[in-house]
């Protein structure tokens, strides 16, 4: 029997069990034998397909191991992406850290320059008292007159001058101007002077250099030495105006800030203030002694030299009497007695009565 027919039977087998179910036809024993004998075997088909309980603990188990296993893929990328930029990361620095120490030594104009100027400005981001700052300034600009001393010696070009001229002079400028800034608040005369001094010495130093560098360099090398003559002065007007009651004009230039000018009118509360020194009178019961004189006044004429013996006479005249030259006085001064004066007396009433008082003292 060919596949359409076995279907077409099963099919009307099925047709003839629905309606059986239905109660729209009632079986024989026969066929209902039949549909019973067809329904159990397919209950065994199915039943026997089946897999067991370890089949299917087993299939449960390789499951949910695959799953465990795709949501711990991502993890071991994510781990394997950090650890590598970690190392990217770790790799950077240190390769920083060696061209930031390569370009120690670089000189204006060269290619570790710029490296090296990105190194004083992350130092001065990480200082944070402003007198450091100021100082970490100004040592820079002098860092950059020993630069200009080098290109000098290597007959460099006259763009590198200009570079470390104009290097010099932005330090320069931002020193100045938080130093007199600190000055102006808290006052300091030996920070002035110290400034003062070092603007002098960079001045000699620069002027060293003026001879021996490029023609085309050299008014660039007379305007940073007029910038440091106006520090100069900057300073010495802002000293002269410490101990007044208006310093400063409340304006400021690329030094910093302006001295006022005019009258000044004396602050005795500033700290740079200095107050005449305290005497301390001799008490009034010490005895005034007039001091002897030692010597005559050469105009009149008398013999200061003591007399060995009698004055001869004048003539027409009776002699004089003798007098002795007292000798050296010495004064000495009353020491002063300190007197300490007496406890008060204090009277505590008698806690008994009929008792005199408590007097302590």
């Amino acid at each position: 029997m060919g596949v359409p027919g076995w279907f077409a039977r099963e099919r009307a087998d099925g047709d003839r069990f629905a309606d059986l179910v239905d109660g729209t036809e009632s079986p024989d024993d026969d066929e209902f034998a039949h549909e019973l004998a067809l329904v159990g075997g397919l209950r065994e088909l199915g039943a026997g397909g089946a897999p067991d309980a370890e089949t299917r603990q087993r299939i449960r188990d390789e499951i949910a191991g695959r799953l465990a296993e795709s949501e711990a893929a991502p993890k071991r990328r994510g781990h394997a992406v950090a650890n590598l930029a970690a190392a990217a990361v770790a790799l950077v620095l240190a390769l920083g850290g060696i061209t930031l120490l390569l370009s120690k030594d670089a000189l204006p104009g060269d290619p570790l320059y710029g490296i090296k100027r990105a190194g004083e400005s992350a130092s001065l981001g990480l200082t944070f008292d402003e007198q450091d700052k100021a100082k970490k300034h100004l040592e820079f600009a002098a860092n950059r007159v020993g630069e200009l001393d080098e290109l000098t010696r290597q007959g460099a070009p006259t763009a590198a001058y200009f570079t470390g001229l104009a290097d010099f002079e932005t330090d320069l400028r931002a020193g100045v101007s938080q130093l007199t800034a600190l000055v102006t608040d808290q006052g300091g005369q030996a920070r002035l002077a110290e400034l003062r001094s070092w603007a002098r010495q960079q001045s000699d130093r620069l002027g060293l250099q003026i001879d021996y560098a490029p023609a085309e360099a050299r008014d660039k090398f007379d305007s940073a030495r007029v910038l440091l003559e106006r520090v100069q002065a900057r300073t010495t007007d802002l000293g002269s105006r410490l101990v007044c009651y208006t310093i400063t004009t409340g304006s400021s230039d690329e030094l910093g800030a302006v001295p006022a000018a005019g009258d000044c009118v004396r602050n005795p509360d500033s700290p740079d203030a200095v107050l005449p020194p305290v005497t301390s009178s001799p008490p009034s019961s010490a005895p005034s002694v007039t001091p002897t004189p030692t010597s005559v006044p050469p105009s009149s004429g008398v013999d200061t030299a003591a007399p060995t013996g009698p004055l001869a006479p004048p003539s027409g005249g009776t002699p004089p009497p003798v007098v002795a030259t007292p000798g050296p006085t010495t004064r000495t001064l009353p020491t002063p007695t300190i007197t300490t004066p007496p406890p008060p007396l204090v009277s505590i009433p008698p806690l008994i009565p009929g008792l005199p008082p408590i007097i302590i003292g």
